[in-house]
């Protein structure tokens, strides 16, 4: 099992569906919260106009997205939060202009055409560069920073706007920090994921381990380890049975969480009967224990 680590460009994709699986559901948990469980499907169609672009002047696809995928989000976030738009109508409009705009252009690059768009789309281990794992690297990083380091704000914000208003929080500010580090995480994704199932990834593992755990810290830690999982066993599975990757590591997340929801349900129940049954009557006055 472990002649895959001879091959450089397996390692490569290993070391990048481990970053992966910490980043996306790290970013996953705050849009699940607020639910807005679509945005990173909306920022991956942005995003491709990126990578189309990055084709169109001969530079990065990975960066050029990024830059694209960041405008992109903040562009919803903006419209949602003025109320001239719903958000519903917001993620429409980066559905069809995503796709339309990376269409477009990348048919205008020199000798390009949509089949340069495939192994964005879906994911590919083998066209993991080194160039990649370095971009990679430093937005997971920096989608780490954002998302674990101020997690007690973004968690307030998430959970009532208005009361993390009263007391202070640059709530603006940290919506927009949000949607960008969602627009990296996307990015991150795409080399192995693939833009269109990127959300699954940030999704997912945050719903399984919602079944099994009560509190943030809690689901956070739990749906972390499950991204890392399906993604490492995703990308392996691919190398071994050679099957998309990005196709693989997303039925692996549903069957992780089909698995915790039957397991769960025992406990939900439990908890349910507790819950509904009748408290105690008070002891009459004088009664000895």
């Amino acid at each position: 099992m472990l002649e895959l680590l001879d091959y450089p460009f397996m390692q490569r994709a290993l070391q990048a569906a481990l970053l992966i699986g910490v980043a996306a559901p790290a970013v996953g948990i705050y849009l699940v919260q607020r639910r807005q469980a679509l945005m990173g499907d909306g920022i991956g169609h942005v995003a491709l106009t990126g990578v189309a672009l990055g084709f169109l002047l001969s530079t990065s696809p990975v960066w050029t997205a990024v830059v694209v995928s960041a405008a992109g989000a903040v562009l919803m976030e903006l419209l949602r939060s003025s109320g001239r738009a719903r958000g519903d109508i917001a993620l429409a409009m980066l559905f069809y202009g995503g796709m339309a705009g990376g269409v477009m252009i990348i048919n205008l690059a020199p000798g390009g055409s949509t089949a340069n768009l495939t192994s964005y789309l879906w994911g590919s281990v083998t066209t993991v560069s080194p160039e990649d794992i370095t971009a990679i690297t430093v937005l997971s990083a920096f989608v780490l920073l954002v998302s674990l380091g101020l997690r007690r704000q973004l968690f307030a914000v998430c959970q009532d706007e208005e009361f993390a208003r009263v007391t202070g929080l640059p709530v603006r500010a940290l919506n927009l920090l949000l949607a960008i580090t969602a627009a990296a995480t996307v990015t991150v994704a795409m080399r192995v994921v693939g833009l269109l199932l990127v959300s699954a990834l940030m999704v997912i593992p945050v719903v399984a381990a919602q079944q099994a755990t009560r509190g943030f810290a809690a689901t956070l830690g739990l749906s972390i380890a499950i991204g890392v999982a399906v993604s490492l066993a995703g990308t392996t599975t691919s190398y071994y049975a050679d099957v998309p990757p990005g196709a693989t590591i997303v039925l692996y997340a549903l069957g992780v969480f089909l698995l915790v929801s039957v397991l769960a349900l025992p406990l939900a129940r439990r908890r349910a009967r507790a819950a509904e049954a009748p408290e105690p009557a008070p002891a009459p006055a004088g009664a000895r224990p």
